[in-house]
């Protein structure tokens, strides 16, 4: 997990316009971490909780999942409580599936503006 103050190579990470990584293989907690302090959140164990699980989807099924698959998947790892679209709205704001994916170093999911 990152420490705190710590940054990630900002020469050689590559986003797109919209903030998600260019090249997947960049990824790594400390980049999570990054890209949310850029919308003003600090990730915590239970966002990471998440994201490490939308990691895990998307590397079985090569594809970000919009909201509906994905809370579908996370209710097969973790309790009702933590898959609900509500929590997940409380963790990563108004469009969850998007600020995950974007978190978790992932393509933007396809139904997402």
């Amino acid at each position: 997990m990152s420490v705190a103050g710590e940054q990630p190579n900002l020469e050689t990470l590559q986003l797109d316009p919209e903030g998600f990584l260019v090249n997947l293989q960049d990824w790594s907690p400390e980049v999570a971490q990054w890209l949310a302090a850029q919308d003003k959140l600090a990730l915590t164990p239970a966002h990471l909780e998440i994201i490490l699980l939308l990691r895990t989807f998307y590397q079985t099924f090569q594809l970000a999942p919009a909201m509906r698959p994905l809370t579908n998947y996370l209710r097969q790892h973790l309790s009702v409580e933590k898959t609900s679209s509500i929590y997940l709205m409380q963790l990563f704001g108004q469009s969850p599936a998007k600020a995950m994916a974007r978190y978790a170093g992932l393509p933007k999911p396809d139904n997402c503006l």
